[in-house]
């Protein structure tokens, strides 16, 4: 059976190639047609079943889209429309079954009803093949023309016209070639004897056609021809054929006033239209980029972000629904007060009366700001997930394209869009690409930025109390936004997520904690974590959760441990452990003493930080580690600045005191204490000499072109440096000296161990003398209370609800945010 559907095919293809190219002989063409045309009526006739088997097998590919790619031909709504089925199925079950159970016969209606809906499922899934193989629903009095069916209605879309003219033209291709392969299928080759010897020498021939100089086409007398194919033959030039014509006449006696009549024509042929496809494809083509020039810019016409170039000229926000996202309010801890002002926000918008009754105007806008890290977009997730309003977003940076007048294009689409989903929520994360302070000069794109900030000023300044429409925007870089942004009327109030603090980390430790699997008490393993992290973010404390699980799953661990979290916070704050660098003897033992020097020093200094932990295993950049548990202090005394750079120099002092000589390892530790020693003299004024004054220094990366104090100045500062850094060192190794024998102890047990915990310290120093804080309880002792205030204010109390006019307050608006 596969060898005669493969001879069939072979044959049928040699008969179409040789169609094509009539110039050219095809051997026993009538021949291979005939066996073609019996294999065929062979095949359906003796093998109908395998014949249907075939037919069948195309249809169902032509019914399901090619595995691995049935997400890009998979119809929006199709989960809705088979759960819709599914019901209908259901309800119609549980209607037929008193029926069925009364008369005793299975009910029909249940089983039509269940497989309709399979069938109307099965339709949906699957819209790839536009609805040309499946059966389209009927149009008519009895039903609407959208429904029912299974595929896509050809012409029935937005796009409707375009297809069906797309389905003309390839039935117009397909007609054109199957026109020229039938008339030159009627075409017989005949070689030039054959021709002289039997149709000239018998005088059937009536006139002879010369075409395109090339092909010479036999017309015969009527009655005389032997079948229905006409013949021809091919022909070097036309003045050699005349000759030879001429010659062969001559040879048979024939009269020159009785030779047959050569008549010359001019046609066009399959071959020449070849030649003329690449010109008609430039044609085509330049004709297509003309019709689309207009699109290829704003998008008009087509689908959103269409065109050549995507739709530049349209904005690139996006608009999404609630059930869209998966973050709410639960999942944001640490920044209570942004919350509750993001709340408030949203309550403008679903109850606006509340706020006008009583004379207020629905503020426009906030901006957030705060350090990287701490929530702000993240907030923005949360109120896109609990608003159930529509939530337009997009980046400051998708405003600025190569193309002159993106900006400011898109700007004003996208607040059209705002103003037609009123009311709504429009987010803009890292405002600073684009709201950037203007200057005097423009120098190549930076019109253009301007150009934008000014559309955006425009956009915001032009809103009224009625449009309904809050606009949120997240940036770390305030101080570079221009002023006329920040204006009240534009962004009225301005959102600072500081990083957590320690009642913020316990709480954000809760919500990433809740997925993880461990056998601890997850409260007080946060607590106890929040205590271990102080100045953490919240994207630091997700990395420490999930740094934790990582290393459990790395040792195959069933559940977390604390040890896990713990070398979690080492890999965040110090970074990788480096079992792999080698060092050698000397240089270990340098840096056991290094570290040393610094475990004594703030074991043994009142202000300085307790001592968690201290490490001479490299990590990072670092050859050794120390942990310290500073607590969530906000005011520095003097006291306390210089006991912290004594602890600093204890490192570089412990190697001159044991060694006589000093490494390059306290790098580090010098650039921090001339960092902290310049700050408190020209920023704290903690210097008498210098005085009470603070001098504005640019950031680290920023460039400096002069300093804000004279040379003179800058001299005092240089030398009143000097003088308080040596004035510390002088003070670290006396320390140091009067407990040399302390340092050797912790250095030889770093050396033996290579880590040292608080109690190993208590061990070989003793309890240290004064008063310290180490627990989360005596960290938040005399703050209220152990957990953050997440209650909400009275008028909050249903925040994401619409009320109802005359509707009583909620009585439970004492209730906490996570309970919701």
């Amino acid at each position: 059976m596969a060898y005669r559907v493969l001879t069939t095919a072979k044959k049928l293809e040699s008969v179409l190639v040789g169609l094509n190219r009539p110039h050219r002989t095809v051997n026993n063409c009538g021949t291979n047609s005939d066996q073609i045309i019996r294999s065929l009526s062979y095949l359906q006739s003796r093998h109908s079943r395998t014949w249907n088997e075939l037919l069948a097998r195309i249809q169902l590919f032509c019914e399901k889209p090619p595995k691995g790619f049935e997400k890009y031909y998979k119809p929006p709504g199709s989960k809705q429309a088979s759960a819709a089925a599914g019901k209908e199925s259901e309800s119609s079950a549980k209607q037929s079954e008193p029926s069925s159970s009364s008369s005793g016969t299975p009910s029909s209606s249940s089983s039509s009803s269940s497989s309709s809906s399979r069938d109307s499922s099965a339709s949906q899934k699957s819209d790839w093949n536009l609805g040309m193989f499946s059966p389209q629903p009927a149009r008519g009095k009895g039903g609407s023309s959208g429904g029912g069916g299974s595929g896509r209605p050809i012409g029935g879309s937005e796009d409707g016209d375009k297809e069906k003219m797309l389905i003309f033209g390839a039935l117009a291709g397909i007609a054109l070639i199957s026109a020229i392969a039938y008339f030159e299928m009627g075409y017989k080759e005949i070689a030039w004897k054959e021709f002289v010897n039997n149709y000239l020498a018998r005088g059937v021939v009536d006139k002879l056609e010369v075409v395109n100089k090339k092909w010479v086409r036999v017309r015969l007398t009527p009655g005389n021809a032997t079948d229905s194919s006409a013949l021809w033959f091919n022909i070097g030039s036309v003045d050699s054929f005349e000759r030879n014509l001429e010659n062969a006449q001559t040879d048979m006696n024939i009269e020159p006033v009785n030779f047959v009549p050569v008549i010359y024509r001019s046609e066009i042929e399959a071959s020449s239209l070849t030649g003329l496809l690449p010109t008609l494809l430039i044609i085509g083509f330049l004709v297509y980029m003309m019709r689309r020039s207009s699109e290829m810019m704003g998008g008009r016409g087509g689908r959103r972000g269409g065109g050549l170039f995507g739709g530049v000229m349209q904005s690139t926000a996006k608009l999404i629904n609630a059930n869209e996202i998966n973050v709410g309010f639960k999942d944001v801890a640490g920044c209570e007060e942004a919350k509750i002002e993001i709340m408030e926000f949203v309550n403008f918008l679903k109850n606006p009366q509340q706020y006008i009754d009583l004379g207020a105007k629905i503020p426009k806008g906030a901006m957030l700001t705060g350090p990287p890290g701490t929530g702000k977009t993240l907030l923005a997730k949360a109120t896109a997930g609990e608003a159930n309003v529509p939530f337009i977003t997009v980046s400051g940076s998708e405003f600025l394209e190569m193309f002159v007048g993106v900006g400011p294009s898109r700007v004003r689409d996208m607040f059209a869009m705002a103003r037609k989903s009123a009311p709504c929520i429009l987010f803009i994360d890292e405002i600073d690409a684009v709201g950037r302070k203007r200057g005097g000069k423009s120098f190549g794109g930076h019109s253009e930025q301007e150009n934008t900030l000014n559309q955006l000023l425009v956009e915001m300044d032009g809103f009224n109390t009625t449009t309904n429409v809050v606009v949120l925007a997240a940036t770390n870089r305030v101080d570079i936004l221009d002023k006329a942004l920040m204006r009240p009327g534009r962004f009225d109030r301005q959102i600072y997520v500081p990083a957590p603090d320690i009642k913020g980390r316990a709480s954000i430790f809760k919500v990433h904690l809740g997925p993880l699997r461990t056998n601890l008490d997850k409260t007080d393993l946060a607590r106890k974590m929040a205590a271990l992290t102080p100045g953490f973010t919240g994207a630091d404390i997700a990395n420490v959760c999930n740094e934790a699980a990582l290393i459990a799953a790395r040792d195959l661990n069933d559940s977390i441990i604390l040890k896990h979290f713990e070398q979690a916070i080492e890999r965040v704050i110090a970074g990788m452990e480096k079992k792999t660098n080698v060092l050698s003897p000397e240089e270990k033992r340098t840096v056991a003493y290094h570290e040393a020097g610094h475990a004594v020093c703030g074991w043994f200094l009142e202000h300085s930080d307790p001592l968690l932990k201290v490490s001479i295993i490299p990590r990072g950049k670092g050859l050794g580690y120390a942990q310290y548990l500073p607590k969530d202090q906000y005011l520095l005394s003097t006291e306390q600045l210089y006991d912290r750079m004594c602890m600093t120099l204890g490192g570089r002092v412990s190697e001159e005191i044991f060694f006589n000589r000093i490494t390059t390892g306290a790098q580090d530790d010098l650039k921090k204490i001339t960092d902290s020693a310049y700050a408190q003299i020209t920023r704290f004024g903690m210097n008498k000499k210098v005085g009470n004054v603070s001098f504005d220094t640019s950031q680290p990366g920023d460039p400096m072109f002069s300093k804000p104090y004279s040379e003179q100045t800058a001299q005092i500062i240089d030398d009143e440096v000097r003088l308080l850094i040596k004035k510390a060192y002088v003070r670290t190794k006396e320390l140091l000296t009067k407990h040399r024998a302390d340092v050797e102890k912790v250095a030889e047990r770093l050396l033996k161990n290579e880590i040292l915990s608080r109690d190993d310290m208590i061990e070989l120093l003793g309890k240290r003398p004064f008063p310290e804080k180490s627990t989360y309880e005596e960290f938040v002792e005399g703050t209220g209370s152990f957990e953050e205030d997440t209650t909400l204010p009275e008028g909050l109390s249903s925040w994401n609800k619409e009320k109802q006019s005359g509707q009583p307050q909620s009585e439970d608006s004492g209730r906490p945010i996570e309970s919701k």
